[in-house]
Formats: structure tokens, C-alpha cells, sequence
């Protein structure tokens, strides 16, 4: 890239696909929803980031990993933007990348405004209760959470009572 040529935008976005999430691999930062704007401001890209939560450690490693994508690609001027408002929601991770965390043993959150399992569940019951979460392997909803806590502060640990496995469940937020 020379200093008069800049990519497009839907380059930048091709190449930020590219960028794995460090606590998730197997999806990009594009799936998991947290970049949230790309534009120039002259010859300067500017790449708006929404982390997870405020106090996501992954956070830093995030903005490197996009500074690194980047100037492997060439560009040479990047600023990042980490935007906190709005908050990001698990309701911007997409479809696609929801089936890659299921593929990969993670149990994908809900959607906002849908039912879960486990509200439809407790509203039969006729009252509260835990939230059902399918088993991301044999798709049973026969689990139970085992702490609120995963492998990471946005995960929650739950065992499958028919396979017997553990995995995570990605919380809603």
C-alpha cells in the first residue's frame, strides 16, 4: 500500500475477519460483534471497538491483534476507538458465528427478545428457575450449571447429564 492508495472499507472489514477472538478462537472479533465502525479520517484508519464487558481483560490483546492484522496488511496509521456506549450485547453475535461456538463445545447465548429453553420452561412450571441450556454436543437439554463461573468471566459451567461432558455456556448479557 502506498501512502496514496488506501484500502477499502470492505477490505479492512475482510481483514478484521481474519482476527481471532483470544478467548475464543474460533471465532473472529467481526462474529463475536465487538467492532463496531470502520472509516479513515484522512490517511488514518480508525477501527471503533466494543469490548464485551469494561473490564475484559482480553480487551488490550484485542486491540494488538488488530493493530498487528493490520499492518501486516500495510496500513500504517491505525487508531483504535474503544467505544463503551452502547454496551455490547450478545445479541450482536450473529447466526454463523453462534453455530461456530456450538461446533466448538460452547453453548451459544440466547437472543434477547426470544424465549429461552429455560423461560419457556419456568414459565410452564409457574414460576422461576435455571435457565435450561442445550448440551452443545449431543444437544440435550438435561444439564445443569455447575458454577457461574467458566473458563473465562463471560461463561458460565455447566455438565451434561445424558454425554456426561462439560463445556461452557456463553451468558447473555
Amino acid at each position: 500500500m502506498t501512502t496514496t492508495t488506501l484500502p477499502s472499507i470492505e477490505n479492512v472489514w475482510a481483514w478484521l475477519s481474519e482476527v481471532p477472538d483470544p478467548e475464543i478462537p474460533v471465532i473472529s472479533v467481526t462474529d463475536l460483534g465487538i467492532v463496531r465502525d470502520v472509516r479513515f479520517d484522512g490517511d488514518t484508519l480508525i477501527v471503533a471497538v466494543t469490548p464485551t464487558y469494561s473490564g475484559c481483560p482480553a480487551t488490550s490483546i484485542i486491540e494488538l491483534d488488530i493493530e498487528t492484522a493490520l499492518a501486516r496488511q500495510g496500513v500504517k496509521k491505525v487508531r483504535i476507538e474503544r467505544r463503551l456506549s452502547p454496551p455490547w450485547t450478545t445479541d450482536w453475535i450473529g447466526d454463523e458465528a453462534r453455530e461456530k461456538l456450538r461446533q466448538y463445545g460452547i453453548a451459544p447465548p440466547d437472543k434477547a427478545g426470544a424465549p429461552s429453553a429455560g423461560a419457556l420452561r419456568a414459565a410452564r412450571l409457574g414460576g422461576g428457575g435455571e435457565l435450561t441450556v442445550a448440551c452443545p454436543r449431543c444437544g440435550s437439554t438435561e444439564t445443569e450449571k455447575v458454577s457461574q463461573f467458566g473458563s473465562t468471566p463471560c461463561k458460565a459451567a455447566y455438565r451434561c447429564k445424558s454425554c456426561l461432558e462439560p463445556f461452557d455456556y456463553f451468558k447473555c448479557i
